[in-house]
């Protein structure tokens, strides 16, 4: 994407049905504990944010969060590893955090991988803060790892400016 501006170069659409065997696929690619078809499948079913992020109509990443009661939670924000580390897993966390704020949620909540220092870095950056540990969260090939829990305060988006 030399040359290009990668806002320009990431287009957003939403999750169906039809596209949960390519997003399975790009989840078992970035991640040793994938979630299963059927967890895609409830989120879609219960009518959470499910995006997809494409370049030139190549699927490189999804994200879920939900929206409710002043709150959004990202369930997962998921970039195929051959397309890390490059600004897309920024501009998708961006746009989930831009439809939050449209649907009038006030904070944003995650959690990530204690060992996810790639991700953790992403975060910070985008201004989310640690406010909690959930012990034994996460899966690992000995065991359990712990999710560090994060918030960011959503700044309201005035559309009466």
């Amino acid at each position: 994407m030399h040359g290009c501006n990668l806002a320009e170069a990431i287009h957003f659409r939403s999750m169906y049905d039809a596209d949960l065997p390519m997003v399975h696929a790009i989840e078992c690619a970035a991640y040793s504990h994938p979630w299963n078809l059927e967890i895609f499948k409830d989120c879609l079913r219960v009518g959470y944010y499910s995006l997809i992020g494409e370049v030139n109509q190549t699927a490189i990443g999804y994200g879920i969060m939900s929206v409710a009661v002043g709150e959004c939670h990202i369930f997962n924000l998921c970039i195929h590893p051959h397309w890390q580390r490059r600004g897309w897993g920024r501009l998708l966390l961006q746009h989930l955090l831009s439809i939050a704020r449209k649907r009038g949620a006030e904070t944003a909540f995650l959690e990530v991988r204690a060992s996810n220092q790639s991700a953790r870095m992403l975060y910070a950056a985008e201004g989310f803060c640690e406010i909690g540990v959930r012990r034994d969260y996460y899966p690992t090939a000995k065991g359990r790892e712990n999710a560090i829990v994060l918030a960011l305060a959503l700044i309201p988006i005035d559309f009466n400016y």
